[in-house]
Formats: C-alpha cells, structure tokens, sequence
C-alpha cells in the first residue's frame, strides 16, 4: 500500500444530517464571532471546516490510519437497532444505527478539546503511549518534541528529575533561596503533557506533580514556573495497585477521565503487516490538515462551553447524582448523614451500613457505592457531556451524550460497594468488574425512577428553587410568608414517606436552605419597616 492512503483524511461532513452542507447547521463558533472576528479580539477563522468538523476528522484519521480500534462501544442510534445474543450467558450485540465511537480514540481526543486529565490503563503494548503522542502530534508539536517532552515514571525519579534542577554555581554563591535560578525542563511548558507510567513515581515526587496537575505551577527552592493550560495524558499498565507505588488519593482525583486499552482483534493483523512492509509509522505521517493550532485549541475549548446543558437533562443528572450520597446511619446531625461523613470517621463500613434496615437495596442504586460525588467530579461531567455535543456538531448536549460519556468520567469517582445485594441480583454480577456498564445502568435505572416521579412536569422544589434566584429585591411581606408555608407544606409531605432515599435528603435540604434565606430576608423586612 502507498504510504499516501495513511495519509487520507475523510471528507467533510464526516457527520452529515439531511440537507446540511459542509457549513450548514449550527457552529458554536458563531456565539463568538461578530462581524469582524471572535469575541477574543482574534480574526475571523480562515476558510475551512469547522473546528467540531476538523476534530471528527482526526478522530476518523486516527482510527482507519493510526490506532486499529474497531470498536464501537459508544453507540448512538436514531432507529430500533438489530441485536444478537451469543455464548451461555446470552451476551447482547448491539448494531449501532447512528455514528458511534470507540472510546480509546475518542477520550483522548475530547480529551484535548477540554484541556484536562485522561488516564489511559491498559496491558503493555496496547497503544496508550502512541494515542497520546499522536495527541501531541495533533497540538502542533513535532515527533521529537513530544517524544522528548515525556516523563517516564520510574522508581528513582526525584522531583528535580521531573520539574528542574536549580544550577550548580546558584547553589554554592547564593546568599538566599532567591537567588538560585533553576533549569526548568522544558516539557513544563507545553499544551500537551504526557506522564509515562506514572504509579511507577515515588510518593513525594507524586506530590510536586500533583501541584502541576492541579494548580498549574511547578516550585522548587521556592522558584516558581507558571504553566500554561494543557491536555494531561497519563499511562499504567496496571492502576487497581499493580504499579511499583500506590498513587496518592489527591492525584487521582485530579484525573477527569479514564480510558481502557481494547485487546487487539487479529483480525486486522494484515493492517499491521502492511504497515510493517511500508516502514510507516503514524505518529509521522498526521496530515498537516488535522493538526490543530494554538489559537484553535483555544477556540475549540470556548466553543465547547458554549454548548448548552437544557434544564430538562440537568435535572436527570442532578437526580442521579443525588442517589449516591445519603448514609442514614452516619450521624445524628441531619446534615451529617452521609458517606462522606462515614469515611471521614474511620469506622467499619459495614459496621455503621448494617443499622440501615427496610430498604430495598436491590433497587436503590446509592447502596452500591461506597461514596458519594464531589463538585470536581459533577463540574468535568458536564465539561465533557459538552464535549460530546460538540463532537457530534449539536448545540446542545443530548440525554444519549450523558449516558455515553458519564461512565468514564466517574470511573474512578464512584467507589463500588461489592458486597451490595445489587451485584447479586439478575444479570448485574458482571457489573462488579465492568465498571462503565455499572454506572451506565445506574444512570438508566435513575432515569427510570425520574420518569416515575414525572419531574419534568411535576417538580415543586425546582419550581420553589427558580423562583428564589429570580431575586429577593422587591418581593413583599405577604409573598415571602406564603413561600414559607409552601416550602415547610413540602417538608410536611416528604416526612410522611417511611424511607428516606438520596434525591429526597438533597430535596429536603434545599428545602431547609431555601427557607433559610426566605426567614432572613422577612427579618430584614421587618427592620426596614
């Protein structure tokens, strides 16, 4: 094969709808542009697809020319679908009817929309270094530049080995820790940043990158280098403990994204032996086309937030991450019952869970996680929901962009619970070991119990919850006296249920912070008066 088919890149519109044409439909550019440029005061973008357009085309480059992933395990579909079961456990095959994905080359890329932390796990040899290369290559970096710029985890490795060494002649004449300059390594300063293996770094190394990862500044001898914004990339072969150190609790959280490494399918073993006959490589043959600039990454990180979130899909995953939270058992202090709460104190789990009797732990979905979700993990949800809208060229972000995308970003957020009876019931067994359909089923049994509750027709406490951020200044006495009526009639209602459950603790305590609000202002009111 010609070395010039690697180098095809699929034609826009890689995504077309009935009667669009290759500029057609909605950019979220146009939120920006004005008349004479973006909003950012840069000019108006050469011609050219658009940047949602020129991303699907790196993806499908990447996919049909680079990493052989036939996989597409992010399915979307726009009719009924075939399905066929296969084997003793009566497996499911789902044949996608609109443009699906494989997640190992699509994170990565969403990945660089956003500019944030994708943790890539996987066997040796499974391409997780070469995916994020190629994200570097894509950034507008040469092979060299990248190649150079990675940090190969290593148990040695000293935090001057990874930030800088401050110069030997500073050390000796210095007369303060001011005085001495350090050598910075230069991949600090790049868009893409790549940590090779990283649970192989000592613990006190972990610590100086975590101050990287999470603040954006590298310090040592009380120097300090400010980083730009970047894509993060890091690899393990192993990330359930197998690496040579346990990564410290606040460097994985600051991971936003988790993707596994797909087994080869031999069945494209030819590819490969084509590859190796034509000498390609194809971190070194990226189409100029889909290499992106800086001012692009930029822009596409603006039009991505610009996708909107409507109320309709906020509320099923503000219900969904209600579920999680709520631990009765853990504290007197209303507020207080919770997992968090539990974890914090360092008594048995199972000792302080087993006081919960009566409910159905089969059916509620918060008894099989071991915590609940942080304002981290809710805020780069709805960043890469976003991202996903925009990949599909949307204005807005689907219920389908949720359920695909939500998995992999609380992959390493929710803690399961095995012993839960969950994982005992039906089919759910696997879901102790396949944690993206465990959370995906979660999100789906949520929907369930939203559609029960009728929440998009019947929802007193959003209804409460808008009207008070429509302002206090102005309402009088007599509307803010009938507010607290309406608000302790709901607590009232919801104390008659017998069992307390997630989304009803969080409703209540909106409830207590609406009425907070309401009872200092009639205080105010009355002073005034």
């Amino acid at each position: 094969m010609p070395i010039d088919a690697f180098r095809k890149v699929s034609q826009a519109p890689t995504n077309p709808t009935p009667g669009a044409s290759t500029r057609a439909g909605f950019d979220v550019a146009d939120l920006y542009r004005g008349p004479l440029g973006d909003a950012s005061g840069a000019p108006a973008p050469e011609a050219g697809p658009r940047l949602d357009e020129k991303l699907r085309q790196a993806y499908f480059w990447i996919v049909n020319s680079a990493i052989l992933s036939p996989y597409y395990d992010i399915e979307y579909l726009d009719e009924p679908p075939p399905t066929f079961t296969f084997g003793d456990t009566k497996a499911k095959l789902t044949l996608p009817t609109a443009q699906s994905y494989s997640s190992f080359v699509l994170l990565p890329l969403l990945n660089l929309a956003v500019r944030r932390r994708c943790l890539l796990v996987g066997g040796p040899g499974r391409g997780k270094t070469a995916s994020a290369i190629l994200m570097g290559v894509l950034s507008g970096y040469s092979l060299r530049e990248v190649k150079r710029a990675i940090q190969h985890g290593q148990p040695q490795m000293t935090i001057t080995d990874l930030l800088g060494n401050p110069l030997p002649k500073d050390l000796v004449n210095a007369d303060s820790a001011d005085d001495i300059r350090v050598a910075w390594r230069k991949w600090l300063g790049m868009r893409v940043k790549i940590i090779d293996e990283y649970n192989r770094i000592p613990t006190r190394t972990q610590s100086a990158l975590l101050t990287v990862m999470g603040d954006n500044y590298a310090e040592v001898y009380d120097q300090i280098y400010e980083c730009p914004e970047a894509a993060w990339y890091l690899t393990a072969n192993d990330d359930a403990g197998g690496g040579t150190y346990d990564v410290i609790e606040a460097l994985r959280d600051r991971i936003d994204v988790v993707v596994k490494a797909l087994h080869f399918n031999t069945r494209f073993l030819g590819e490969l032996l084509e590859r190796i006959e034509a000498g390609v490589k194809p971190e070194e043959i990226v189409p100029a086309s889909i290499v992106f600039t800086e001012h692009e990454l930029e822009r596409m990180s603006r039009e991505v937030l610009a996708v909107s979130v409507p109320r309709e899909i906020r509320r099923r995953l503000e219900m969904f991450a209600s579920q999680f939270e709520l631990c009765e058992s853990a504290a007197a202090q209303f507020e207080y019952r919770t997992k968090d709460t539990l974890k914090l104190s360092g008594v048995d789990w199972h000792m302080v869970t087993s006081r919960e009797t009566g409910k159905d732990k089969v059916s509620d979905i918060g008894s099989t996680t071991r915590n609940g979700l942080s304002v981290r993990a809710l805020m780069t949800s709805l960043v890469f929901v976003k991202a996903m809208a925009y990949m599909r060229g949307d204005a807005s972000v689907s219920l389908e962009d949720v359920r695909q995308i939500l998995p992999f970003v609380l992959h390493d957020k929710l803690v399961p619970d095995h012993d839960s009876p969950f994982f005992d019931a039906g089919d759910n067994a696997a879901l102790r070991v396949d944690r993206i359909s465990w959370i995906r089923r979660l999100f789906d049994l949520s929907c369930v119990d939203y559609d029960r509750r009728d929440l998009d027709r019947d929802d007193p406490v959003g209804e409460l919850g808008d009207e008070l951020r429509l302002g206090l200044e102005g309402v009088p006495e007599a509307a803010v006296r009938a507010r607290l009526v309406k608000i302790e009639r709901l607590l009232r209602q919801e104390s008659q249920a017998r069992k307390l459950y997630g989304p009803t603790f969080d409703d209540v305590l909106a409830l207590k912070s609406m009425h907070q609000r309401y009872t200092n202002y009639l205080r105010w009111l009355r002073w005034k008066t």
